[in-house]
């Protein structure tokens, strides 16, 4: 028989609320970087979130993310509602916590996958539309890719993928979802010819540090216990983090001359993003070579941005994406039976199998999300428009969406 440990249920609870403050974070730090004139309109497409990914979830989400698989493809709607979801465990996922904690954990991660995807369009889309595309990317890509590889009998989890905590389910596919949606809705008004300046930079720095901290229930909860394994993917991040801030800056100020307050924010959270997925299957040495790696290649591919032709406004594709990619093959590289014997050897362990799976889920993953992505929104264009017009972008989504002001007259 099952037995529930209350600090494991502690654990994860502390855990989900975590999780949970990290959404109101990305919105302070996403809404620093914009202009005074849309904070309130960045602000609201993530606090919005919380209400309406927590209600697909509670209904439809979790189930098709986490049960009765279908083919390895997604989970059957037996859960519909959380019906048969309480207080006993489900040994499939977590075998000392109420079913319905490891529910609610889950749920913190659904809820700020699409809200990171925001910045990539940040000062141009229509509310309407961007909650439309909200739920149906959430329902279509977000459920489905959760299951292939963290539910019970998903096609990516068989074939020996690991994602310890969303490298693929979250930073891969808002990453590739948010360059779908910067190539259909087009730069903002004077990209490339104005420059768009931060309003609030210390509101960015308080984002970056709210992120941080829940960074450490994002990772070390998906440990789903209070155990060595929470505390090695807890140590992980906070090393992947640092190295990232340290070697952002450290290449910026070869690059540039100077190092910023930007560059520290956006290097650690490339750190963070990049050691998601191999937090709780890595050295800490090798945690800090992946924070260095995020920092360095990330910050290039962000400097690189203008070139490339798109207007990924926040740099969630550099950041987010790019940091996905590295972090899932570097767990490829990396992981280690010694750290988690329920995890696998990677190629300095004497494994390449694991390298080659691992490449699988993100061409799957990648290809996947970007197709459905580019489809919605371009159909989502086509009939309700995305874009604000362009006397409403230059008002400002505060007043032309919201008919609020941050600041006062």
């Amino acid at each position: 028989m099952l037995q529930i440990s209350g600090a494991d249920t502690g654990f994860v609870l502390v855990a989900a609320a975590l999780v949970l403050l990290m959404t109101p974070g990305l919105a302070v730090f996403y809404a620093g970087m914009v202009r005074s004139k849309n904070v309130l309109g960045t602000l609201m497409q993530s606090f919005i979130l919380i209400a309406l990914i927590t209600l697909e979830w509670v209904y439809i989400g979790y189930s098709l993310s986490f049960g009765p698989d279908i083919g390895g493809l997604i989970g059957s709607l037996a859960w519909f509602g959380l019906k048969g979801v309480g207080s006993a465990p489900n040994p499939d996922y977590a075998a000392t916590i109420p079913h319905l904690a490891f529910m609610i954990y889950q749920c913190m991660f659904a809820v700020i996958t699409p809200a990171l995807i925001t910045g990539a369009f940040a000062e141009r889309m229509k509310f309407g539309p961007f909650l439309v595309f909200s739920l149906l990317w959430t329902v279509l890509v977000y459920n489905p890719v959760c299951h292939w590889v963290w539910g019970a009998g998903g096609w990516l989890k068989a074939l020996g993928v690991l994602d310890f905590a969303g490298g693929l389910v979250v930073h891969l596919a808002c990453g590739a979802a948010a360059l779908a949606a910067a190539l259909v809705i087009g730069p903002r008004r004077g990209y490339g010819h104005e420059n768009f300046v931060p309003h609030n930079l210390p509101m960015t720095l308080l984002g970056t540090g709210l992120l941080w901290f829940g960074w450490f229930g994002f990772n070390g909860g998906s440990a789903l216990a209070a155990n060595a394994t929470a505390v090695g993917a807890f140590v992980a991040t906070h090393l992947g983090g640092m190295a990232g801030m340290a070697m952002w800056v450290g290449v910026e100020w070869l690059h540039r001359g100077k190092p910023t307050t930007l560059g520290a924010a956006s290097g650690a959270v490339a750190g963070l993003a990049t050691i998601t997925p191999a937090a709780g299957f890595v050295s800490p040495n090798a945690a800090v070579i992946i924070g260095l790696l995020a920092g360095g290649l990330c910050y290039l591919a962000v400097a690189k941005k203008a070139r490339m032709g798109y207007d990924d406004a926040l740099d969630v594709v550099g950041i987010h994406g790019l940091g996905g990619i590295i972090g899932t093959l570097a767990v490829g590289v990396f992981a280690s039976r010694a750290i988690n014997p329920g995890g696998a050897d990677g190629l300095l362990n004497g494994s390449f199998a694991l390298l080659g799976s691992q490449a699988i889920g993100i061409v799957a993953v990648g290809l996947y999300v970007f197709g459905l992505s580019w489809v919605m929104l371009t159909l989502i264009d086509k009939y309700m428009g995305l874009r604000v017009a362009p006397e409403a972008e230059d008002q400002g989504l505060d007043l032309s969406e919201h008919s609020e002001t941050a600041y006062g007259a």
